[in-house]
């Protein structure tokens, strides 16, 4: 019986520990959350797989699609094109407004930026057109995300 119970648990760690690698095996990541009434977007991306996610305003959606190298390498061309890596956040505290992140893992544009702080004014620009190329790749790819 405690082999059993043994053999039972050691499956349900396995079996919840693989529904959250989703969420940590990515190559470039983007979210969305917070506000007065939350919202929460994700757009994971691992070579040409994606998974995009939305919660919010009484509206849900899940969905997988694949994405061309040419989105990718225009994806890459755009955060070198804006200095990603240099994007300089905000020390300034911000409460109750929606945040984007956005984490590249690998590559020459490597860098963990969020907008939660808000961004120096200076390197407002680039991190709006970072922020609308992966708008771009979601709602071409994603019906119905709001």
């Amino acid at each position: 019986m405690k082999n059993l119970i043994a053999i039972l648990f050691a499956i349900m760690i396995t079996i919840s520990c693989n529904s959250q690698k989703m969420y940590s095996d990515f190559d470039i990541s983007y979210s969305k959350s917070g506000g007065y009434a939350p919202i929460y977007e994700n757009l994971l991306i691992k070579g040409n797989d994606a998974h995009y996610s939305y919660e919010g305003q009484g509206k849900k959606n899940k969905t997988s699609f694949k994405i061309t190298d040419d989105e990718i390498k225009n994806l890459n061309q755009i955060l070198t094109q804006n200095n990603f890596r240099h994007i300089a956040e905000d020390h300034k505290k911000i409460y109750d407004r929606i945040a984007v992140s956005i984490n590249v893992k690998n590559g020459e544009n490597s860098a963990n930026k969020t907008d939660a702080s808000m961004i120096m004014p200076q390197y407002k620009k680039n991190w709006d057109q970072v922020v609308d190329a992966f708008q771009q790749i979601i709602s071409k790819n994603v019906k119905n995300t709001q």
